[in-house]
């Protein structure tokens, strides 16, 4: 399955760039194939870390950021992919600290409004994508 741009939903203030979007279809692919609760930090169409199989979205993110800083990695400039919406807005604050400036995720929690004000809140751009690849 590849991201179709037309069917991309941007759901703050600033719009992802060009490169942003490029890297948003690519890590959201990468996602698609790893277990769930999985996060994917990708710049320049390149895997720098990725997490899954936490009971917490949370921790996917925190596993996702250590492996990248394991590898020498910066993910700054980064995006972020999600296999399944955010809960709750924690996930964008844990995101933005790591230094990425877009996100993708499927949207669909009763919190979207939460996570949307916090990217708004950081100047990250985040697009929902009506897409999950949650595994269980």
């Amino acid at each position: 399955m590849v991201l179709n741009e037309t069917e991309l939903k941007v759901v703050t203030n600033r719009k992802p760039t060009e490169s942003e979007l490029a890297d948003m279809k690519f890590a959201y692919t990468i996602c698609k194939h790893v277990k769930s609760n999985a996060i994917v930090f990708a710049r320049d169409r390149m895997t720098l870390g990725s997490g899954a199989g936490q009971m917490s979205r949370v921790d996917s993110v925190k596993i996702a950021r250590m492996k990248a800083a394991e590898a020498g990695l910066n993910l700054e400039g980064s995006v972020a992919a999600s296999d399944a919406f955010f809960p709750f807005s924690d996930n964008v604050e844990e995101i933005a600290k790591a230094g990425a400036t877009a996100i993708v995720q499927p949207g669909g929690s009763v919190r979207d409004a939460d996570s949307i004000e916090a990217a708004n809140r950081l100047n990250i751009s985040m697009v929902f994508t009506g897409i999950r690849h949650f595994k269980h």
